[in-house]
C-alpha cells in the first residue's frame, strides 16, 4: 500500500505511522477472538484493552455477533501476530475491537486476505478492512473509504551507512512493491536514475539487502518496523511528506459506514487511537517516525 504519513494528527503523536508488511497470500485465512464486553469499558478482546462505550453504535454485521474484519498480514504494531489465528493486539486490531464493543458484538473476526484484493474491491463479506491502506481518488472508485484515521509519509529504506541522501537519491536505484502509492510516487514524481517493482513487501525489503537496489519506499512506521527486524542492518535515511491519509474500507454501499465512521471519529477525539498508537506502534517500530529527517523533492 505504499501509505504515507503526515505524522502530525493527534491520533498519531509520538510514534505515528503506516500498505503494511503485506503478504499476498491466495487464499483467506480467518479467525475471531471473543470478548467478554459488560459496560462501557468493561470487555476485553484478546490482549486489548477497550473503553469504548458499548451499544453507542447500530451496525448490520456481515456474521451475527461479531465484526468482521479484512487485513493483510504481516503487519507488526498494527497486528501483532503472523496469522489470523495467532492476533490478539495491536494498533488496528484493538481499534477494531472498540469498535467492536461500541456496536455491542462481542467478538472480531479477522480474515487475511491480499492487499491487492482489498484496494480493487474483489471481497466484500466483511464489516470493516484495517491494513493501513492510503485513502486514494483512484482507489476510491471501486470502495468506500472510512473517515481518515492515521497520517501517513513514505519512508526511504537502505543499508546502513549506505550514505543515500536526499541530494543524491535521484542517482541510484529505487523500488516500490506493486499496488501500492509508493509506485507511482518513485516512478513520476521522484524519477529516480532507475525503479525496480517487487510482487510484495518481503522481496522489496530482500532486494535492498541483497543489493539489488539502492532504496526501497514504503511507509515510514512500516519501514522503521522493518530496519528494527534486520538488527540495524537497514536503516530508514529520510521522508517524504505526502498529505496521505489512512482510512478503512468499506464494501461498496455498505449501509454501516455512517455508524462506523461516528465510531472511529469517537476514538480518534476521545485518545483511544493516540494511545493506541503509543502502546502499540512505538515498540513495534523501534523508534518515532517524527523523528526521521523530512526529505524535499529536489
Amino acid at each position: 500500500m505504499a501509505f504515507k504519513r503526515t505524522l502530525s494528527i493527534a491520533s498519531a503523536v509520538a510514534v505515528a505511522a503506516s500498505l503494511a508488511a503485506c503478504s499476498s497470500g491466495s487464499s483467506p485465512s480467518s479467525s475471531s477472538g471473543s470478548a467478554s464486553s459488560g459496560g462501557s469499558g468493561a470487555g476485553h478482546y484478546g490482549n486489548c484493552k477497550v473503553t469504548s462505550k458499548a451499544n453507542s453504535i447500530k451496525i448490520k454485521p456481515a456474521s451475527s455477533g461479531t465484526l468482521t474484519v479484512e487485513t493483510t498480514l504481516p503487519a507488526p504494531g498494527w497486528w501483532n501476530g503472523t496469522t489470523a489465528s495467532s492476533i490478539n493486539s495491536g494498533y488496528e486490531y484493538c481499534m477494531a475491537a472498540n469498535l467492536a464493543n461500541m456496536a455491542g458484538l462481542k467478538s472480531v473476526t479477522v480474515k487475511n486476505v491480499s492487499f491487492a484484493q482489498l484496494v480493487a474491491g474483489h471481497t466484500n463479506t466483511f464489516d470493516i478492512a484495517l491494513a493501513e491502506i492510503s485513502i486514494t481518488a483512484e482507489r476510491a472508485k471501486v470502495v468506500d473509504f472510512s473517515t481518515p484515521y492515521f497520517d501517513s509519509n513514505i519512508g526511504v529504506l537502505t543499508k546502513k551507512g549506505a550514505g543515500v541522501t536526499a541530494a543524491n537519491i535521484k542517482t541510484k536505484s529505487c523500488a516500490a512493491y506493486a499496488g501500492t502509492t509508493s509506485q507511482p510516487f518513485i516512478q513520476d514524481k521522484l524519477k529516480c536514475k532507475s525503479t525496480k517493482i517487487y510482487p510484495n513487501s518481503q522481496t522489496l525489503y530482500q532486494g535492498v539487502l541483497s543489493g539489488q537496489v539502492d532504496a526501497a519506499f514504503l511507509d515510514t512506521a512500516i519501514v522503521l518496523a522493518e530496519a528494527k527486524n534486520t538488527g540495524g542492518r537497514l536503516e530508514v535515511a529520510g521522508q517524504y511528506k505526502t498529505g496521505e491519509h489512512y482510512g478503512a474500507i468499506y464494501p461498496k454501499g455498505s449501509a454501516n459506514e455512517k455508524a462506523l465512521d461516528q465510531g472511529i471519529k469517537t476514538l480518534s477525539s476521545d485518545g483511544t487511537l493516540n494511545t493506541l498508537s503509543k502502546t502499540y506502534l512505538g515498540p513495534a517500530f523501534g523508534g518515532d517516525p517524527s523523528a526521521v529527517p523530512v526529505w524535499q523533492l529536489q
